[in-house]
């Protein structure tokens, strides 16, 4: 009797996989690392190339137990989320968004992740990195404000996500801190009514790649972050961005077994 592809995957993981860390330690890990302040978020997205079609369904089976062995091997140091593109994207397949106390960290598993029988078939569509800090303005908003960014968003999976790369114009940085600040007042005010259903990660890229912020979004209502978009587009803050987007990453949620799956098929 044929085995399902998802069975047999993990069958060979069993004997090829090594070392493994506990369930316990690589969520306290991913915990500290979603959370604080100070950590590094890369945000690395590949297509497969043109080989990956011609290879057959065993084939593929033991590439992707090596893609599950990689990110097994290293989920002790950083936080690994996968993302798939196919079918909303035209440039890419996959995303794998890293969270890591030293980008040397996320370096050493995207060399491992290339290196591997997997990798050979990846084409590197873009990497961006940025820094998770302490939000710079909130501490001058009024205390409604804080109080209605502490919304809790609604319960329940979230299965898109988006990142869209930002960059900021020189006038901009040239105003002073007051201006600045009155124009994110502004920004934040229309972000409010969706706070509920569209999730939002900041990342602070000056001086690490050729951006100013990534942003990272997480909703279940497409339409809702589509309005939350748009009534972006009127503040006044928003003449001041260069670069919006160019690309914007649009793609479902999964987890690392559903992607082994998709991609065995």
């Amino acid at each position: 009797m044929m085995l399902r592809p998802t069975v047999t995957v993990l069958m060979l993981i069993c004997v090829i996989g090594g070392h493994w860390i506990s369930n316990a330690q690589a969520k306290a890990d991913r915990e500290k690392l979603l959370s604080e302040p100070g950590v590094y978020g890369t945000f690395a997205v590949f297509a497969l190339n043109e080989e990956w079609a011609k290879q057959d369904p065993a084939t593929r089976i033991v590439r992707l137990a090596s893609l599950k062995g990689v990110v097994e091997q290293h989920r002790e140091h950083v936080s690994i989320d996968l993302y798939f593109l196919r079918g909303l994207s035209d440039q890419a397949d996959l995303l794998f968004r890293i969270h890591a106390a030293e980008l040397r960290e996320t370096q050493e598993f995207l060399l491992d992740l290339k290196g591997s029988q997997f990798g050979k078939y990846f084409k590197t569509v873009g990497i961006m990195h940025g820094l998770t800090k302490k939000q710079n303005y909130v501490p001058g908003f009024s205390d409604q404000m804080k109080a209605d960014l502490e919304t809790i968003s609604e319960p329940g999976q979230k299965p898109y996500a988006i990142v869209i790369p930002i960059r900021k114009s020189a006038e901009w940085w040239g105003l002073d801190q007051e201006k600045r600040a009155a124009m994110m007042q502004e920004h934040t005010a229309v972000t409010l009514p969706y706070l509920k259903t569209v999730k939002r990660k900041l990342y602070y890229s000056s001086g690490l790649d050729d951006l100013d912020f990534v942003t990272y979004f997480e909703t279940s209502k497409l339409e809702d972050f589509h309005s939350l978009v748009l009534s972006l587009e009127k503040v006044q803050e928003f003449r001041y961005v260069r670069r919006f987007g160019h690309p914007i990453i649009l793609g479902t949620m999964k987890s690392l077994d559903e992607v082994v799956e998709l991609l065995a098929q």
